[in-house]
């Protein structure tokens, strides 16, 4: 059996990308130790006897169900468990698709971050990367936590400026506009610089418009590495390591208008050897900043945390499996027309790679921060990259967004139709279409939880039924999902699917008007004592109880 993490058996030279893993340099102990499961889950967050009601074997044979379950922490889970009349009235009142979001779980993930901060005796500050959703009752929450806010486009820095943050507590990032840079400037916010031009570009706004000398973070690329060859991923965004001298000659010319506070990077990977070797870089960069006579204090290390979407790992790695299975034709497809999700067969030999978010990770969120610390330092003496920064007297700055939306909502979708494909599984189309729960769109494969209008469904009902979600767009290829889902039973017109943890950029962020079909509204949902309370999403305010239907 093949498991995330490990290549994929029967692949020729060219190999292929265990399920999840990065193309460069992606080792075993990337993200897989253990301790960080879900709540009541043991230290591996095993397969004991019992946890998977599929029954499946080792082997996951063809025409056994091929479950992947959900991680759910108790808010959630008690939402779901508890709450289905509620989201029933309020998908009945709201329409489908609705998306629903549980503030008070920001704020807790925001401290489980500050625990680890406070593990390694380090001050910072954890900037929440707006980008992952779109929600004002989430910004709104976590304003009231010592937490700060990474702004990715003027939008969210409007949104956050009038969510009630102030410019201290928000970081710029991603691609500017003159417009952008002026507010964040004119808002005392610290703008994470990409480039040279970019510094130019502030530096001429702030002597034009009189503006206060502008914080930076100088964001940096390409990092080299000493000793054991780590393949560090090309990025768009960041200045060349190498070019460090070259950004710090602009920054020079520019000191009356600019003030470089730090450096940092962003990688787009799970590799913890390669953030640790830019990490490391960042180190060597702050040695150099200080050598030319500015004084930095931040280091950030951007975001990429993760999360674990499974309950189950056993789970993930028979899927996967049996995914590569199907695609040599050693098995049943396994999807819709055979879609391989990046592998595929090509003169008898499997070619490509799996791209899919590895679902079930031991270390993710906050754990994978903690990692990140840990881990030593080959050219500052092996020493750990926390003890580095604390020696160093520098403050941590870390950007995560999926991490610290991390269990924060669920997407809900009514049952329109449900009849019988020739394969012997069914079609369930649904009122949203894949834009409205973009969790494939982001190579996320977890399944949903069918909510029953009816209590008590029939006998019949509650048999297992392997079925193929459909949207509500003229398009054939509408798929919510492509891969055959199992669900515990066959879901009935009338009943939801609660699409699970999508906060984390599979809410909003790809939702369109396409067809004048309607995108999801959003409701903030909390609990107090036994009973669940709602608002929309745009009428949230921390400091005011939710109104709403009360249960």
């Amino acid at each position: 059996m093949s498991t995330a993490g490990t290549n994929t058996t029967g692949t020729d030279a060219a190999g292929t990308d265990a399920a999840g893993t990065d193309a460069a340099g992606t080792d075993a102990a990337d993200a897989d130790t253990p301790g960080t499961g879900p709540v009541g889950a043991g230290p591996a967050d095993a397969d004991t006897p019992g946890t998977n009601p599929a029954g499946t074997s080792a082997a996951g044979a063809a025409g056994e169900p091929l479950h992947l379950e959900p991680r759910l922490e108790q808010r959630p889970a008690a939402l779901l468990e508890e709450g289905r009349p509620l989201l029933h009235a309020l998908v009945d009142a709201l329409g489908s698709p609705l998306n629903v979001v549980l503030p008070d779980q920001i704020a807790e993930n925001a401290e489980r971050f500050r625990a680890v901060f406070r593990r390694h005796r380090l001050t910072g500050r954890i900037f929440y990367a707006h980008k992952a959703n779109r929600s004002s009752a989430l910004v709104r929450r976590l304003v009231t936590t010592d937490a700060g806010l990474d702004a990715a486009s003027l939008g969210e820095l409007q949104h956050a400026l009038a969510s009630g943050w102030t410019g201290d507590r928000i970081m710029t990032t991603g691609p500017k506009d003159p417009e952008f840079l002026w507010l964040a400037a004119r808002a005392g916010a610290v703008v994470n610089a990409d480039g040279p031009a970019e510094v130019e570009q502030a530096a001429r706004l702030v002597r034009a418009y009189d503006l206060p000398r502008l914080r930076v973070v100088l964001r940096l690329s390409g990092f080299d590495t000493s000793g054991t060859t780590v393949l560090s991923r090309r990025s768009r965004f960041g200045t060349p390591a190498r070019s460090l001298r070259d950004l710090l000659d602009t920054v020079d010319r520019h000191r009356d208008a600019v003030e470089p506070t730090g450096v940092g990077y962003h990688l787009d990977t799970t590799s913890l050897d390669e953030k640790a070797a830019a990490l490391e870089g960042c180190l060597h960069a702050m040695e150099e900043l200080r050598a030319r006579g500015f004084s930095p204090r931040a280091v950030d290390v951007g975001g990429g945390f993760g999360i674990s979407y499974l309950a189950h790992a056993g789970q993930w790695d028979r899927y996967t499996t049996a995914l590569t299975q199907a695609v040599m034709g050693r098995r049943p497809p396994m999807t819709w027309d055979g879609h391989g999700y990046g592998l595929r067969m090509e003169n008898g030999t499997l070619r490509g790679a799996l791209g899919l978010y590895p679902a079930h990770r031991h270390l993710a969120g906050a754990g994978y921060l903690d990692e990140l610390l840990s881990r030593p330092a080959p050219t500052l003496g092996g020493r750990p990259l926390g003890t580095l920064l604390l020696e160093g007297l520098h403050e941590l700055y870390a950007e995560p967004g999926r991490a610290l939306t991390d269990q924060c909502g669920l997407t809900l979708g009514r049952v329109l139709d449900v009849r019988a494909a020739d394969g012997g599984e069914h079609l369930v189309r649904l009122a949203m279409n894949a834009g409205d729960a973009g969790l494939e769109d982001h190579g996320v494969l977890v399944d949903p939880v069918v909510l029953p209008r009816d209590a008590t469904p029939t006998a019949a009902a509650g048999r297992p039924a392997a079925v193929h979600l459909m949207g509500n767009l003229c398009l054939e290829s509408d798929l919510i999902t492509r891969r055959t889902v199992h669900l515990p039973r066959l879901p009935r017109p009338g009943d939801l699917l609660a699409f699970p943890n999508t906060a984390g950029y599979c809410m909003d962020f790809g939702a369109t008007h396409a067809q004048r079909q309607p995108v999801a509204r959003k409701v903030a949902v909390h609990r107090e004592g036994e009973s669940w309370h709602w608002c929309l999403d745009e009428q949230y305010w921390p400091i005011t109880r939710p109104g709403g239907p009360r249960t």
